[in-house]
């Protein structure tokens, strides 16, 4: 029986959102794997929840010292970014406790290879390419919104931008990291549809797990 739920899908299909829901639904009683990366640490963002943020130094360690279970390298606008997974004790199969971690297709993958696929629960959710890109372009827009707000308080006189660069090569990226091919080949069969509400996707999704993880 699988003991990792696997979340999946492209930018802005809504996955980030819907695993906070899962991770604090207690009938799931889901235990969260907090991954490394080397990007900086975001608005609203706090050291240890989202990610351990590391420098690139610390992420050859690491790898160095075969504690790296899946990394992804993003040649980003603002430089290279890393992600990835550390064997560092948070995941303990055979413990009784059941895991949800969230990542691309290549990273669901390398932990079928690690911890053996018959351990994992694929959960791909899926949007319309559409409303992903007005979804994507609203939450930039929300942002500046915000930072401009910040800064009005703070009496700053410099703006920044929405950063619809990076939001663009996201978008382009997914169309290739998460392909029709690239689904098929990891065997990936249950789809979560996020087109409508996301209540309708989380309830979807949290039948599933308790059907074939719980």
């Amino acid at each position: 029986m699988p003991e990792i739920a696997f979340l999946m899908g492209k930018s802005s299909s809504g996955k980030d959102n819907i695993f906070k829901a899962l991770v604090g639904d207690k009938e799931l009683n889901l235990k969260t794997v907090i991954m490394y990366t080397t990007r900086p640490m975001r608005a609203g963002e706090k050291e240890g929840v989202e990610y351990y943020y590391v420098d690139n130094e610390k992420a050859l360690e690491l790898e160095a010292a075969d504690k790296v279970i899946e990394m992804r390298i993003y040649n980003t606008v603002y430089g290279e970014w890393k992600y990835f997974t550390v064997d560092d004790g948070q995941i303990r199969l055979g413990s009784g406790d059941k895991y949800i971690v969230i990542g691309t297709i290549e990273a669901y993958n390398k932990f079928c290879a690690y911890f053996g696929k018959d351990a994992i629960l694929p959960i791909y959710i899926e949007v319309d390419d559409g409303i992903r890109l007005m979804r994507a372009i609203n939450r930039e827009q929300k942002q500046e919104v915000g930072e401009r707000l910040e800064r009005a308080l703070a009496r700053e006189k410099t703006q920044e931008v929405p950063k619809y660069e990076e939001m663009c090569r996201r978008f382009l990226a997914d169309s290739k990291d998460f392909s029709e091919e690239k689904i098929k080949e990891a065997g990936i069969n249950q789809r979560f549809s996020n087109d409508g509400t996301i209540e309708d996707c989380i309830r979807d999704i949290k039948e599933a797990i308790k059907q074939q993880l719980l």
